[in-house]
């Protein structure tokens, strides 16, 4: 949805945008051209190996560009690090991306059979193997019915509690086959997709840091900046809905979506997973 990103954030020649998601550089090969001369994009990605493809698609912008590999988290330190103090942009693009889902060395999909990791930073914190080994089953349970929204919880993690007891599960592919034959039935999409959301979301705590980073971000934008995200998932984007109604309320911005905005049929049909795609937007008063 980068053109809908160019139409909510309006970049113009000097102004600085914060890419809170940097990923491969994306939507910053389209916002950067917009702020030339005098502007200034600082990228932050927490992913290992995305800020280096994003800086080789991103070589010819200079000065314009920073790159760091931060969790958007640490926008503050960020931004102090580069320098800046106020932002006219603020972008996150929530979720992961293509090449993460298609190397099955990072464990995000259950497309290719892989080892159970699921962490956006490889370096820190436990994997989804680590949360489902030695999670108890009622924490399980808890996590897939609210994290993943999936009403065959129960289930699922009753059948993962008993093939872990056989042998620990390690792989993308056998917790895939596990939850298959525990949910009845086959719906339109794979049996294991919300379950396996659900265990991202918990591995890097992506709801909580979603939480944290929106009033820092709203708090370094100046007046008349705006605010656009993209949200993939149910539950970020009922956190963005409700903030963004607390902060209107509040007369700290104006909402710019009153209702999300959804990729277009075109895009759908060039990339498929754009698809549950929702963008909302907002601008400080």
């Amino acid at each position: 949805m980068t053109g809908e990103v160019v139409e909510f954030l309006q970049p113009r020649p000097g102004q600085v945008i914060l890419d809170c998601t940097l990923g491969e550089g994306g939507h910053a090969l389209r916002l950067l051209p917009l702020l030339a001369p005098g502007g200034f994009l600082l990228g932050l990605d927490r992913d290992d190996s995305a800020p280096a493809v994003a800086e080789q698609k991103l070589a010819g912008y200079g000065e314009l560009l920073r790159i760091e590999r931060a969790n958007y988290t640490e926008l503050e330190e960020a931004l102090g690090r580069a320098g800046i103090e106020s932002v006219d942009g603020v972008l996150f693009d929530l979720g992961v991306n293509s090449s993460q889902l298609d190397n099955a060395d990072r464990g995000f999909s259950f497309q290719n059979d892989g080892p159970l990791d699921m962490r956006m930073d490889t370096a820190a914190g436990q994997t989804a193997a680590d949360l489902v080994n030695r999670s108890n089953r009622k924490d399980l349970e808890w996590l897939i019915r609210e994290y993943g929204e999936e009403r065959f919880a129960g289930r699922i993690s009753r059948r993962i509690v008993e093939e872990r007891g056989k042998n620990p599960i390690r792989t993308t592919g056998r917790l895939a086959k596990i939850i298959s034959r525990a949910v009845p039935g086959r719906g339109k999409i794979h049996p294991a997709t919300r379950t396996f959301q659900a265990l991202r979301l918990e591995v890097n705590q992506e709801l909580d840091c979603l939480n944290r980073a929106l009033p820092l971000a709203r708090e370094i934008l100046r007046p008349g900046g705006r605010i656009c995200l993209i949200a993939f998932h149910s539950l970020e984007d009922r956190i963005v809905k409700h903030t963004f109604r607390r902060w209107a309320g509040e007369e700290k911005v104006k909402i710019l979506t009153r209702k999300p905005v959804r990729p277009r049929e075109e895009e759908v049909r060039t990339n498929p997973r754009s698809r549950s795609a929702r963008l909302r937007a907002a601008e400080k008063i």
